[in-house]
């Protein structure tokens, strides 16, 4: 019976190999880069901070939040924060709704050399500015974020901070390394677009395809099992 499927199972496996060998070596590949590199190099925290400290005490806001409260709709959450040499006030996690946190007035939109002054506090290695631009909406690396700004530095690794346009926060850090990382992920999970699908069709059919390339495998050994004795030659 195992004799009868040996030639259709060599054949299957032949071509079986031909079709996944370039995407198995991308997975194993991508599974050594993605391990090789600690996580938290790729989130960027040995280049700048996603947050700060607040260094202003509580007698610092002086605004009336009874006031603040008020003029809002249904406050969910009251958060303290501070940008620059300025506490600030923001209300229900919402961009448009930031106050200083001292005259209880709307928070001023920051300037282009306020962003910079801004992302130099979070930035934890020495580099200068290349490149700075204001967008309608972020690349998918910052999650096509709306209103925010793009900071790139000259360090050899291309760090770059997206900060909110409206309050200056940063939203995240990105870098070569977590562009490196994101391209091997995109090989590993066959999610060529926006690279968040890991249940996508091609990646399910791929791994059933390998999975047969396997058991084919494994009969083809059963034709000389290792641990099978062989008979010495018999000398004439």
């Amino acid at each position: 019976m195992i004799k009868k499927l040996l030639k259709p199972a060599r054949k299957l496996h032949k071509y079986l190999g031909y079709l996944l060998f370039l995407q198995i070596f991308a997975w194993l590949l991508g599974g050594l880069v993605m391990s090789a590199i600690p996580l938290a190099k790729i989130h960027g925290k040995h280049l700048a901070h996603r947050s700060l400290d607040n260094p202003f005490p509580t007698a610092a806001y002086q605004a009336d939040l009874n006031q603040l409260v008020q003029s809002t709709v249904q406050v969910r959450q009251i958060q303290f924060g501070y940008f620059l040499d300025t506490p600030i006030v923001k209300l229900n996690q919402d961009e448009k709704l930031i106050f200083n946190g001292i005259t209880g007035a709307p928070f001023t939109t920051p300037n282009q050399q306020q962003i910079i002054q801004q992302a130099k506090q979070h930035l934890l290695i020495a580099a200068d500015v290349s490149h700075i631009e204001r967008l309608a909406t972020a690349p998918r690396e910052a999650g096509y974020k709306e209103d925010v700004w793009r900071v790139e530095y000259n360090d050899i690794f291309s760090t770059t901070l997206y900060l909110s346009a409206t309050s200056g926060e940063v939203v995240t850090v990105r870098s070569t390394l977590w562009r490196i990382f994101d391209f091997f992920w995109m090989l590993h999970i066959m999610d060529y677009d926006e690279r968040e699908d890991f249940n996508n069709p091609l990646l399910i059919s791929f791994a059933a395809t390998s999975v047969l390339f396997c058991l084919t495998g494994i009969l083809l050994l059963l034709q000389s099992p290792p641990w099978r004795k062989r008979r010495p030659a018999l000398n004439k």
